[in-house]
């Protein structure tokens, strides 16, 4: 198959979504310049997505799909459909159709007029709560003024890369990925698309608060080490504020001795306020130790069970 697109979409319980997403794909790929291939990766899901995926298969021979041993997370599943694309683009996009299929087609032109980058950046987010929306809009600007690459703000992983970029991101060793951060890293020449995201398709939410928080903090300690200076300055700021105590305590013991602010509540304060630096900062570390031990384990990303549309490898 010589393919000129791939269309790459991570897929975790989605099978109410999966027959309207390759609906919608098979009619933005047919006003396409040249062949697309559509790789759609089972992220161990446990409803029938695998099954409606095989079935795809069979009546499409544009549909390929990889089926991951168990879930390993959205953002290694990307990267096993990077490492499987075979196109001379490559789309990146979500299985709820929150990213709209549509816009690919405006992806494509500004490829061809030389972007080898070009991510969708969100203007507005249909019928997300309001809290979502505040910490979403919160955290895109502390992640670009803090990491030590500029990474776009209200962007997500729905994106079209060239294959020179995938390439770059195929030979990236890293465990913890951020694909969104690595994208930017890359540098290579990028521009952004406008577009309002819309609702979810069908179906429940996949990526809850709690996979949204370690996604950030991810993406947060990937690409910058502002958070050990911070450490830095705590301890500072504690060891500041313990001298100023121990200056206090020694005025009071000798001009002061009646005064209220002597005695345990002063000392209960201050080592309150010490174990809680202490334990920021071994938090602060145990972040980035963490991902220096899965790195050196040197595991594989990911583990497949099942493949079809691609030759044997």
């Amino acid at each position: 198959m010589g393919a000129k697109y791939s269309l790459v979409v991570p897929i975790y319980n989605e099978e109410e979504n999966i027959a309207e997403l390759y609906r919608r794909l098979s009619d933005m790929a047919n006003s396409l310049d040249g062949e697309a291939e559509f790789i759609l990766i089972n992220d161990g899901s446990r409803d029938r997505s695998l099954v409606i995926l095989r079935e795809l298969h069979q009546k499409d021979g544009r549909v390929c799909y990889l089926s991951l041993a168990r879930n390993f997370g959205h953002q290694i599943a990307v990267t096993a459909g990077l490492n499987f694309a075979r196109g001379e683009a490559i789309v990146v996009m979500d299985a709820d159709l929150q990213d709209p299929p549509e816009l690919i087609p405006e992806m494509v032109d500004r490829w061809q007029q030389g972007y080898q980058v070009v991510y969708a950046q969100r203007t507005q987010r249909r019928k997300e709560n309001w809290l979502k929306r505040l910490l979403a809009f919160g955290f895109y600007r502390v992640l670009r003024h803090l990491a030590d690459v500029e990474i776009p703000t209200d962007t997500g992983d729905f994106c079209l890369m060239d294959r020179q970029v995938v390439a770059v991101l195929n030979a990236m060793p890293e465990r913890n990925r951020y694909i969104r951060g690595l994208r930017a890293w890359t540098g290579f020449h990028q521009t952004a698309i406008l577009f309002e995201r819309d609702p979810r398709y069908a179906g429940k939410e996949k990526y809850t608060f709690g996979k949204s928080l370690a996604l950030a903090i991810n993406g947060l300690v990937s690409f910058s080490k502002v958070p050990l200076r911070l450490a830095t300055y705590l301890g500072l700021a504690a060891a500041a504020i313990s001298l100023l105590m121990a200056v206090l305590v020694l005025y009071w013991r000798f001009f002061a001795p009646n005064s209220p602010l002597t005695g345990f509540a002063a000392i209960t304060v201050v080592v309150f306020f010490l174990g809680a630096v202490q334990l920021i900062c071994i938090g602060i570390l145990g972040e980035y130790i963490g991902r220096i031990y899965e790195e050196v384990k040197g595991r594989p990303l990911y583990t497949l069970s099942e493949v079809g549309g691609f030759p044997q490898r």
